[in-house]
């Protein structure tokens, strides 16, 4: 009965290990090697685009407390972006072409 066990376990060891070697040397190879690198980079493209939405709410957060500190010593009320702006921009006149 020892023995039977003991085998067990050895085969159980042996199917384990070459699992791991399998994967292993798949990630070895070109296409493995790829694949980790795409998964580095979308990793770090998520990192960077996290980083730049909070950049940006710190500066939206501090962009209102200067507001803020303006009208309150000034009175003056601080125009938000966008306010007393248009949208969209005139359109030049064009040329006529001199008719020889």
């Amino acid at each position: 009965m020892k023995r039977l066990f003991w085998l067990g376990v050895g085969v159980a060891t042996g199917i384990a290990v070459t699992r791991k070697a399998g994967r292993t040397a798949r990630q070895a190879t070109p296409a493995g090697l790829a694949e980790n690198l795409g998964d580095a980079a979308r990793e770090l493209a998520g990192a960077i685009g996290s980083f730049g939405a909070d950049v940006r709410a710190g500066m939206d957060e501090r962009e209102q407390e200067l507001r803020d500190m303006v009208e309150q010593r000034s009175g003056v009320r601080a125009p938000h972006p966008g306010e007393g702006r248009r949208t969209t921009r005139p359109r030049p006149a064009r040329a006529r072409r001199a008719e020889s």
